[in-house]
């Protein structure tokens, strides 16, 4: 059972489908305030419908588009107007794309929304997170970061040389454990606690929105079968947002509501504190 959430706030990124949107429900229907967002208006309305009604709560949708650092900074202000606290934010919203894109600001879109729009988010929002203490900090990784044997490229970051849309995913889902590791270290003693977790391999909408194409929307289609549901998928963010057993617990990394070990170079914290440093240079870089 997923323990009270009375007087909880409660903000999810990307949860008008999937993984994301299992969680909004299971939260609001023990007394969170969910407010969730969503990249397309129309599917968001949707999402929003459907949550209310199957958890017998309201929640508020918040349009945001992780791929934008405007649409970023639009939602983190409009929050900040709107919520006096900030109790539990979840990392969710991710993609995969077999062909190299990129954000308004012109960073690589695999890296520049499943980690540096999250990184971005998370930083404008912490001031108000660590008032609302304790508070939980989710960053939603995979076990995709295995595919990133050779860890990050610093210096290429952006895969201008050579892309892949499985290493470009991988890289991204380090990137998260990594973002977890340092902004846990950093918060230390200010009982904000930021864990990173493991979905699974999960029945979702991802590889089918228009981002994936042959030969990876054929891989989903094949696995299918094999894959859990979103309800099952989104226990082990349920469990991180609401469970009394990890009060205190940060830095780590989970599946199936249990602690896990990621690869040795997922646990490389001076990696850890060289992308946080990137990171903060990029956003600087952007906006001069």
């Amino acid at each position: 059972m997923t323990a009270s959430m009375q007087g909880k706030t409660v903000l999810i990124t990307g949860a008008n489908s999937g993984i994301g949107k299992e969680t909004a429900v299971a939260l609001a229907r023990v007394g969170a305030t969910v407010v969730f967002t969503s990249r397309d208006p129309q599917k968001g309305e949707q999402a929003a419908a459907d949550i209310r009604q199957r958890s017998g709560a309201d929640v508020t949708l918040m349009p945001l588009d992780l791929a934008s650092f405007p649409s970023i900074r639009a939602l983190a202000a409009d929050f900040l107007q709107r919520y006096d606290s900030l109790h539990v934010l979840i990392n969710n919203a991710g993609l995969v794309l077999n062909e190299r894109t990129e954000t308004e600001e012109g960073f690589e879109t695999t890296f520049g929304v499943n980690h540096l729009g999250h990184f971005l988010l998370t930083q404008l929002l912490l001031d108000r997170i660590k008032a609302s203490a304790p508070a939980r900090i989710i960053n939603v990784a995979s076990n995709a970061h295995r595919f990133a044997r050779g860890g990050l490229d610093f210096d290429d970051l952006q895969l201008t040389n050579g892309y892949g849309g499985w290493q470009a995913y991988g890289r991204s889902k380090l990137a998260n454990i990594y973002f977890t590791r340092e902004l846990a270290r950093r918060l230390e003693g200010s009982d904000v606690t930021v864990n990173a977790l493991h979905p699974g391999g999960v029945n979702t909408g991802f590889s089918h929105d228009g981002d994936v194409r042959a030969p990876f929307s054929w891989l989903f289609t094949l696995a299918k079968p094999f894959l859990r549901s979103p309800e099952k998928g989104a226990q082990t963010s349920i469990f991180l947002a609401s469970a009394p057993e990890v009060d205190g617990v940060t830095g780590k990394y989970f599946a199936d509501s249990k602690e896990e070990q990621p690869t040795p170079i997922a646990q490389d914290d001076e990696a850890a504190r060289r992308l946080w440093t990137a990171s903060e240079e990029l956003i600087a870089q952007a906006d001069a």
